[in-house]
């Protein structure tokens, strides 16, 4: 199970463009790339609230609705144009695949975010399937969709490794009883990851090795 937003793509420039055209949209001020990088890994809606109130928005839970759909709009426009796979992905993605693996990517990004964005970057070939952070009734810290995600590749969690770069990853993992490996990478709340309990933290998803 490999995550998608800061573990196989750095998708930064993606949500900054989209969320500085929504906020454009409703009239209210920009945000800079470092300031929305702590806020992402919990799902758009947590990522768009988080944006509304950094920057002052009145009454941000009644302009939530229509800020969803003017960023919905815009990220579908621009995903992966302002995004780069990070070095190292497509040959660990590649190096599991030809071990026989069987690989999910699952993101707490929606699916109808995730799937095009896979598809423009070369990744979607790798996996047998993909899950969104709306394709489960929860979202990752909750272990619900490791467990789902699990039962769709046929495995049981102890033997299911999950590839993310965040406490996020690493909390659903251990609390479906599978194994985690975090990148140094990603984006991880304004925190440091190797803090973060892990069987390994590593560099490049190359770095991972199947035995």
């Amino acid at each position: 199970m490999v995550d998608l937003d800061g573990t196989m793509v750095n998708t930064l420039g993606d949500f900054a463009e989209a969320l500085n055209r929504m906020l454009a949209d409703l009239q209210l001020p920009s945000i800079a790339p470092q300031a929305i990088e702590h806020m992402v890994g919990k799902g758009s809606e947590n990522l768009i609230r988080s944006v509304l109130k950094h920057v002052g928005a009145e009454q941000a839970e009644a302009l939530y609705p229509q800020a969803w759909l003017r960023y919905e709009h815009h990220y579908l426009a621009i995903n992966g144009q302002f995004a780069d796979v990070y070095p190292g992905v497509l040959q660990g993605l590649q190096r599991l695949k030809d071990a026989g693996l069987r690989l999910a990517c699952l993101t707490n990004k929606p699916l109808s975010f995730a799937q095009p964005l896979l598809a423009a970057k070369g990744l979607d070939g790798f996996f047998d399937c993909v899950f969104g952070g709306d394709s489960f009734e929860r979202k990752k810290p909750d272990p619900m969709p490791l467990i789902e995600t699990c039962k769709a590749l046929g495995s049981l969690p102890v033997r299911t490794l999950m590839v993310g770069d965040s406490s996020n990853d690493a909390q659903a993992a251990h609390a479906a009883g599978c194994p985690v490996v975090l990148m140094t990478y990603g984006y991880n709340h304004g925190q440091p990851i190797e803090a973060v309990a892990a069987q390994a933290h590593l560099d490049s998803l190359d770095q991972l090795q199947h035995g």
